[in-house]
C-alpha cells in the first residue's frame, strides 16, 4: 500500500507532467502560426496584387490570383519550408519576398523590388492563410 508521502510525490510529478505537456502544446500552436513583426496584413494583400504575385500563384483573398505557374500559396501559415528548403520563419519569408534570387539563384520567383516594409506586409498577409 502506498504511503501518503509516496502518493504526494506521485501527484506532484503528474501535475508537473501535465503542466509541461500543456505548455509544450501552447508553444507548438504558436510556432504553427508565425506572425510577421511590423507587417500590415491588409496592405500586404493589396501589395500581392500590385507586385503581380497573382499572375503566377493561387492566393486566397487576392483578386484574380488563380494562376498555376508557381505553387499555390494556400495554407501558407501551416507550411514548414519556403521554396522547399528554407525554414518558414518570418525573417526568412521577408528575405525571400525581397530577393528570392539571393537565396536560390535561378529560381523562377522574380525579384520584384519590394521594400523591407512591403515584404513584411505581404508576409503578414500570407501568415493569415491557414486553411486550404
Amino acid at each position: 500500500m502506498p504511503t501518503p508521502t509516496t502518493l504526494s510525490t506521485l501527484a506532484g510529478a503528474l501535475l508537473a507532467l501535465c503542466v509541461t505537456l500543456a505548455l509544450s502544446g501552447c508553444v507548438r500552436a504558436a510556432e504553427a502560426t508565425p506572425l510577421m513583426p511590423g507587417g500590415d496584413a491588409e496592405r500586404g494583400r493589396l501589395l500581392l496584387n500590385t507586385y503581380g504575385c497573382h499572375t503566377c500563384h493561387v492566393i486566397p483573398g487576392v483578386r484574380n490570383a488563380n494562376a498555376l505557374a508557381g505553387p499555390p500559396l494556400t495554407a501558407w501559415a501551416a507550411r514548414h519550408y519556403i521554396a522547399g528548403a528554407l525554414p518558414n520563419t518570418p525573417e526568412n519569408l521577408r528575405q525571400w519576398l525581397q530577393d528570392p534570387q539571393a537565396i536560390e539563384p535561378g529560381t523562377a520567383m522574380p525579384t520584384v523590388g519590394a521594400t523591407e516594409q512591403e515584404a513584411r506586409d505581404m508576409g503578414a498577409y500570407l501568415y493569415t492563410l491557414r486553411d486550404n
